[in-house]
């Protein structure tokens, strides 16, 4: 099993939040529990990455470029 690194989980939340999602969606798709998904989207929200409406919560412009800049960088 390989293991994901903090950056692989960061752009897959991104990805997920880019239309708005609950924090159960967060959860199932980038396949993490609810602790490790709130410590996630704790430390978006205070870089500004993404924002929380109500229960959704949606990927920022910001985030839509860092998540980009963070892909292409990627090395795989």
């Amino acid at each position: 099993m390989i293991r994901r690194s903090r950056l692989d989980i960061t752009i897959e939340i991104l990805n997920i939040a880019m239309h708005g999602a609950k924090k159960t969606q967060i959860v199932y798709g980038a396949n993490i529990n609810s602790t490790i998904a709130n410590g996630y989207i704790s430390m978006l929200k205070e870089k500004e990455l993404i924002e929380q409406r109500d229960r959704i919560f949606r990927t920022t412009d910001k985030g839509r470029e860092y998540k980009e800049i963070a892909s292409e960088l990627q090395l795989r």
